[in-house]
């Protein structure tokens, strides 16, 4: 059974466009250095989840496509890089701290649904990304939410079952 997960990136650092780019649309997702988003990776995340890439600290916020986890989570090698922002001296090769998944693009929304949309949407209102200070960079989505979202993305032609 899939789960359904939204995974953030600042544009300036990591873009749906950057993804898109990249060979065969597919990235590892790197630089998670939060334990509870971490987990989730390591945890939870597995090979067939569906993804919704949000577009952070821009404007507007936004979640401007989705992503197929491709890859089960595995050890993130920038924490052992000590030339990489994302190194982590503490890190040990024998027991790794930060794990990785690798995503690979499946739709670039031709319009981005917003965070202000996504507020002001009953059917939301309990989603994880609106809820105060909730600031992971990775998070559980429910399959209704999921939905919800590509509805809002394509209201007068929503997909046949693309995404699900």
């Amino acid at each position: 059974m899939s789960k359904f997960w939204l995974v953030k990136s600042e544009p300036s650092e990591f873009s749906i466009d950057d993804l898109e780019k990249s060979k065969n649309k597919t990235t590892c997702w790197d630089g998670v250095r939060n334990y509870q988003a971490r987990n989730f990776i390591r945890d939870e995340m597995k090979a067939g989840d569906k993804v919704l890439f949000y577009h952070s600290s821009t404007e507007p916020n936004a979640i401007v496509g989705v992503c197929d986890v491709v890859k089960d989570a595995y050890p993130d090698h920038t924490q052992f890089d000590s030339k990489h922002v994302h190194y982590d001296p503490k890190a040990d090769k024998k027991n790794p701290t930060w794990f990785m998944v690798d995503v690979k693009l499946v739709k670039k929304f031709k319009k981005p649904v917003t965070l202000e949309e996504i507020k002001v949407n009953p059917k939301l209102a309990k989603m994880r990304l609106v809820q105060r200070g909730n600031r992971l960079s990775v998070m559980p989505v429910t399959k209704d939410e999921f939905e919800e979202i590509i509805r809002m993305e394509s209201p007068l032609n929503p997909p046949k079952g693309d995404f699900l």
